[in-house]
């Protein structure tokens, strides 16, 4: 017999557990048991005013940035409206139904303001890998090593000569930090030798004929991993 039709009724009350939802093997229960992060408000209790509106909980950021790094969702716009929908990020994140999810500019704020200024993130980092040595996961013994080119989003007919580019005086504060970022020793500094030829469009890339085929724009991205 074929059953009613279904037809959705607005109930007066609920009575709903979103632990109840999330599956025994998800991958984010996992990795919520080895996510410890009780002495995060206390490196960053000197970066916030002891006056004003509260601000949104950083640990919940963390946890939002750990589920969009665990599930390729690169998009911080995407990774708000992923959480707001999806049961178990909300579980994740120690949200729930009626919690608000921030709002996507809230990340870009503090990764460029609180969150570089206290160094969270390297902190984080060193928190993670000493956990993992702690658990066997790390040896430090012996590595592996490997790199892989990234095409750039630029074109190699707009190449200029090196020598004779310069940044234009009237760049604004986000192109002269990005500039003076590839000074640092983790990017363009990280070698003395200078190229002849960049793209006004990304300097931080570098021309290559490695594939054997016509010259284009790259990044090599290097990986060491710990066998």
């Amino acid at each position: 017999m074929m059953g009613p039709k279904q037809v959705a009724q607005r109930a007066l009350f609920y009575e709903f557990n979103i632990e109840d939802h999330v599956p025994a093997d998800h991958l984010l229960r996992s990795i919520d048991r080895f996510v410890e992060l009780g002495d995060m408000r206390e490196h960053l209790a000197p970066f916030y005013s002891s006056t004003g509106r509260p601000s949104v909980d950083p640990e919940l950021m963390i946890r939002m940035l750990i589920v969009g790094y665990a599930f390729g969702i690169r998009s911080e716009r995407r990774l708000c409206e992923e959480v707001h929908l999806n049961l178990a990020y909300r579980w994740f994140c120690r949200l729930d139904l009626t919690d608000a999810v921030p709002d996507h500019s809230t990340f870009s704020k503090n990764r460029h303001g609180r969150f570089r200024d206290s160094n969270l993130f390297r902190h984080l980092f060193e928190q993670v890998l000493a956990r993992c040595i702690a658990e066997g996961l790390v040896g430090g013994e012996s590595f592996g090593a490997d790199a892989s080119l990234i095409k750039a989003d630029a074109s190699r007919y707009t190449k200029v000569d090196f020598s004779g580019w310069s940044a234009a005086d009237a760049a604004n504060r986000a192109t002269q930090e990005y500039l003076d970022t590839l000074d640092d020793a983790a990017f363009g500094a990280a070698t003395p030798v200078k190229p002849k030829a960049i793209s006004p469009a990304d300097p931080a890339a570098r021309l290559t004929g490695a594939n054997g085929d016509r010259p284009f724009f790259a990044y090599s991205t290097n990986y060491l991993v710990d066998l």
